[in-house]
């Protein structure tokens, strides 16, 4: 059993690497990419979409060439567990979800998934176990047509120097950084280390 380009065993050795832990969300993840990826065309230009911001955009990052920092992943908060792979020009392309009614077949899979236990009452190796088992037989596919133009990344366009923190911004957020606006998640900065 393969994820991508990698055995089931190097996939969760990745996955462990990358994440900084085992998360069952990443790789039920993976299964959901990996299928994504063996029902859109061969060889096609495409973006992603990712449903939810927990776990599955690493799986996609890891399996694919989208990553947010290049712009070809797009998450959108829907909290849905759902994967798209689109054709960039047309925005013809695959969905890929973890099915509810199929996951009731695999009992710990879905106590988890619904948080029915709490972690410590959790039966980590069978929930590991069952998602191995399951594969892609907790997933559906759609096909789906994307409207590309809503999902283009915005151009950064110019930029200028803060007068306040003297940092470089892109000017199409006001006469200051969003930091030096208020937007900053620091409570305190101390002196530049370097």
């Amino acid at each position: 059993m393969n994820i991508g380009s990698y055995s089931y065993d190097e996939y969760v050795h990745v996955v462990e690497s990358f994440h900084g832990s085992l998360a069952p969300g990443l790789l039920i993840g993976g299964f959901i990419v990996d299928l994504a990826l063996k029902k859109l065309p061969h060889g096609e230009f495409f973006d992603a979409i990712c449903e939810t911001e927990i776990c599955l955009p690493d799986a996609v990052q890891l399996l694919t060439p989208c990553t947010i920092g290049n712009g070809w992943l797009r998450v959108l908060d829907f909290g849905r567990f759902a994967v798209t792979l689109y054709e960039k020009t047309g925005g013809e392309g695959v969905r890929v979800y973890l099915d509810m009614e199929k996951l009731n077949a695999w009992d710990e899979v879905n106590s988890w998934y619904w948080k029915l236990k709490k972690k410590p009452e959790q039966d980590y190796q069978l929930l590991l176990s069952q998602i191995r088992e399951a594969g892609y037989g907790m997933l559906s596919v759609q096909r789906v047509r994307v409207e590309p133009e809503k999902l283009r990344r915005e151009k950064l366009g110019a930029s200028a120097v803060c007068p306040e923190c003297g940092e470089a911004y892109p000017t199409k957020h006001g006469n200051r950084c969003r930091a030096c606006q208020g937007e900053s998640p620091y409570i305190e900065v101390t002196s530049t280390l370097l």
